[in-house]
């Protein structure tokens, strides 16, 4: 038996930011506080959607690459003083996850750890979390429709916080925001959202809408994701890569596997290393690991995504990764970003620990995972 529920609320599609003021009256919201990063901040991004607000608003413009709990303390000190009544997190996953937190923690008693999924957190979480609508500027990690957020602690380790209480109420998906997205973040974000696409059908959890829209994202993706790197201003090509972004973490409720296992665990030990990047990397081992899977074999997994990335149905889908990181001109290989083979103990540790690793189609053992840190480096 499966329980299935897709999921809030999205406006979709250039010029939809003109619906967030009604979005705001509906959920109630008469002072919100605003989530973003350093860089948004210093772009007309941030104008771009404030022009759209009639109401009083607080601005915490200071979340890190990797959300960390002692930005999420000093946001939910603002939301708390500033007696505000519900958060607008505009940006990259980064500042969407930590408003997913502030949500929590200015409504909720307790340490952020208190709330970690790993931590059997998921039921401390209640109904009294803050609204929140997400407008996302790029299109890759699709949290504005997800139910986690992940957050690195002060203890060092990078935990979800996962519950439907922390999903969006509104989604506002406005590729008008990505069109000046630089090329490399284009493109690691773009594989973020090829990569929840075809991690989460790899999955053996039984879910046939999620395996559906998966499926419609990576072909979205795929087709798209070197045109709109490659001409940034290319409205088609990124609305269907916000929309592939998008279907990705609707599909990813499903749940995840290795390959998030592993970049969330060295996200944690090196936070100053990207996501996406390290998805990109790792997808290509991981896929060759989960290829012998008895659900991947026999319901033919391995055709389907071929067939969405327009391959031959027996082509190599791990080949063809690897060639369109090179295409689009990211890192191939985990040396390349400074990792070395010295912190594979610590990297598998978290891995093991991760939320993801219980999804993956296959149960990776500790030399399947040096296998797969091998074959990245």
């Amino acid at each position: 038996m499966a329980t299935i529920h897709y999921i809030t609320q999205v406006q979709i599609g250039f010029g939809s930011l003109d619906t967030l003021n009604e979005g705001c009256r509906q959920l109630g919201l008469k002072h919100p506080l605003i989530t973003t990063d350093p860089g948004i901040a210093r772009t007309d991004i941030l104008a771009q959607v404030t022009r759209h607000l009639d109401i009083p608003y607080e601005i915490f413009d200071q979340t890190p690459p990797n959300p960390n709990e002692r930005a999420v303390r000093a946001a939910a000190k603002i939301y708390r003083d500033q007696q505000c009544d519900g958060v607008i997190a505009i940006g990259g996953g980064s500042s969407i996850d930590l408003g997913k937190a502030v949500t929590v923690c200015a409504t909720h008693e307790g340490p952020l750890k208190h709330f970690a999924f790993i931590e059997g957190g998921a039921t401390h979480i209640t109904a009294a979390a803050a609204p929140l609508i997400a407008i996302p500027t790029t299109a890759g990690t699709g949290s504005e429709v997800g139910r986690g957020a992940l957050i690195i602690l002060d203890d060092g380790r990078k935990v979800a916080l996962i519950s439907p209480h922390v999903v969006p109420k509104l989604a506002i998906c406005d590729p008008t925001l990505t069109l000046g997205l630089p090329k490399m973040l284009t493109a690691a974000t773009g594989m973020d959202a090829v990569t929840h696409c075809m991690e989460t059908f790899m999955s053996a959890a039984y879910n046939p809408p999620a395996d559906g829209i998966a499926l419609d994202g990576l072909q979205k993706a795929w087709a798209n994701i070197e045109l709109a790197t490659q001409e940034p201003a290319n409205r088609e090509a990124r609305l269907n890569m916000m929309c592939a972004s998008m279907e990705g973490a609707m599909a990813f409720q499903k749940g995840l596997g290795c390959v998030h296992s592993l970049s969330h665990s060295l996200g944690g030990i090196n936070p100053k290393l990207h996501h996406g990047t390290l998805n990109a990397i790792f997808l290509p081992a991981v896929i060759r690991f989960n290829a012998p899977c008895e659900s991947m074999v026999g319901e033919k997994k391995l055709q389907r995504m071929a067939r969405a990335m327009g391959l031959p149905a027996h082509g190599d889908i791990a080949r063809a990764v690897e060639e369109i990181n090179d295409r689009l001109g990211l890192p191939a290989k985990l040396s390349q970003l400074g990792v070395e083979r010295s912190s594979f103990e610590h990297i598998i540790e978290g891995a093991f620990a991760d939320h993801s690793h219980k999804t993956n189609p296959r149960e990776a053992t500790r030399d399947d995972y040096i296998r797969m840190l091998e074959e990245s480096l």
